[in-house]
């Protein structure tokens, strides 16, 4: 994702207060992780296509903005995504060497074998359950995520796991391994959103340590959910 200056890729930790300790229904991360993979496949099952207006903006840690694009993305089922541009600003080297790279690998990773070694799947992950916590109207559980390989599409950190719908709401963390040569460091979270029944991604900030270059931020948006699902 990187190969000059600006090679910009970013996010903020926020530390959140977690409810130490067990859940009151003695559930376990095993359980935890079986729920959350038998939901995922009924709702990747049941998603037939959504689009969502995207928002790209890169800004260094005062706010100002570097490079800023706007879109359309849709998902067709079972694994195709396109991007649409509807409008640029700032920096178009910025947006050439960050910005596009970054909806390709998204548009890349979801299908075939980037899809699977992503996934949030025991193949990839090992988890620990280490309390409870209210993610906005979501009460959740909070479990250590730590990877089995270091992969750069992989991450450690934090998700929150809806304790009702077993659906992930929430996740901090940074990539398994180095992006590249010029990014030191990479912290994001990643905020979910219930439309419809389906838990799709509502904001994404990553703050971003470049070599030489000091933090950059990047933030996405996703709004104004359109989605079909099956029935």
């Amino acid at each position: 994702m990187a190969r000059t200056r600006s090679v910009v890729l970013l996010g903020a930790i926020m530390c959140l207060t977690v409810v130490p300790a067990r859940s009151a229904s003695n559930i376990d991360e095993r359980q935890i992780f079986a729920e959350l993979q038998a939901r995922n496949g009924l709702r990747s099952d049941a998603l037939l296509e959504y689009a969502a207006n995207r928002t790209y903006q890169v800004t260094d840690l005062k706010g100002k903005v570097h490079a800023q694009e706007k879109g359309r993305m849709e998902f067709h089922a079972p694994d195709q995504k396109t991007f649409i541009v509807t409008s640029e600003e700032g920096s178009g080297l910025v947006r050439a060497l960050a910005l596009n790279p970054l909806i390709a690998s998204e548009i890349k990773a979801a299908s075939g074998k980037d899809r699977h070694d992503s996934a949030i799947s025991p193949t990839n992950y090992t988890l620990e359950l280490i309390g409870e916590e209210d993610v906005g109207a979501y009460h959740c559980y909070v479990l250590h995520t730590a990877p089995k390989r270091p992969d750069k599409y992989l991450f450690a950190g934090k998700i929150w796991i809806d304790a009702q719908d077993y659906a992930v709401a929430r996740i901090e963390g940074h990539p398994a391994a180095n992006l590249s040569f010029w990014i030191k460091r990479a912290d994001f979270v990643r905020e979910y959103q219930k439309v419809d029944g389906f838990w799709l991604p509502q904001k994404d900030s990553t703050v971003v340590q470049v070599r030489l270059y000091g933090k950059k931020v990047l933030t996405i948006d996703h709004r104004d959910y359109v989605v079909k699902g099956k029935g």
